[in-house]
């Protein structure tokens, strides 16, 4: 079975990743399509930092007076958490690769996996080939050098806009296939 892969990300209106931290939390209308993204595909792929960074964030969001939104863990969607082989989450389905994590959520039956949390998760998706659909919310922030979507050097992939639309609170949607085969940045 082939599975469909979307590559969900937060940019800054520079082409970063926004920051998500309590001091720069992520905008409620973000959050609130990638629940969207999550509940349509019953699962989501995230890297080990940020699904730590999100329990730490439910756990803010719990305390009284919290004003900090936390993002919906969504009960019955799956989570694969991409870890070094050697460490694992207690309780949590982790795998060593991006290969790996697709085939758990394969396994489990899912034609479409989302791909949501990380500079290094996203680059090594794309490094691998791995990413059909990209959806980039970008957010009314410009943000000092920070981290990018990147592929491996030398290497270039022509993308077709599928679509847009404005979220809400300044937040503009940026819906992209990536097209043909991957080439050289030389090649034009």
């Amino acid at each position: 079975m082939t599975m469909k892969t979307i590559l969900w990300a937060t940019l800054s209106a520079n082409g970063n990743y926004a920051r998500n931290d309590p001091a720069h939390p992520p905008k409620a209308e973000a959050l609130a399509d990638f629940s969207a993204h999550v509940q349509a595909t019953g699962n989501f792929i995230v890297g080990r930092r940020t699904f730590e960074s999100f329990q730490a964030r439910s756990a803010r969001a719990e305390q009284p007076g919290a004003t900090s939104p936390a993002p919906a863990a969504l009960p019955g969607s799956a989570v694969i958490v991409l870890v070094s082989s050697s460490l694992q989450i207690p309780g949590m389905p982790c795998a060593p690769s991006a290969r790996a994590a697709l085939a758990l959520l394969r396994d489990r039956g899912h034609a479409t996996a989302l791909i949501a949390g990380g500079e290094q998760l996203h680059n090594a998706f794309l490094a691998e080939d791995l990413v059909d659909e990209l959806v980039l919310n970008i957010t009314p922030t410009l943000e000092d050098r920070g981290f990018k979507l990147v592929l491996p050097e030398g290497r270039r992939r022509d993308v077709q806009l599928m679509g847009s639309k404005a979220l809400g609170g300044g937040v503009v949607q940026l819906r992209y296939a990536l097209r043909g085969e991957p080439r050289a940045a030389q090649e034009e």
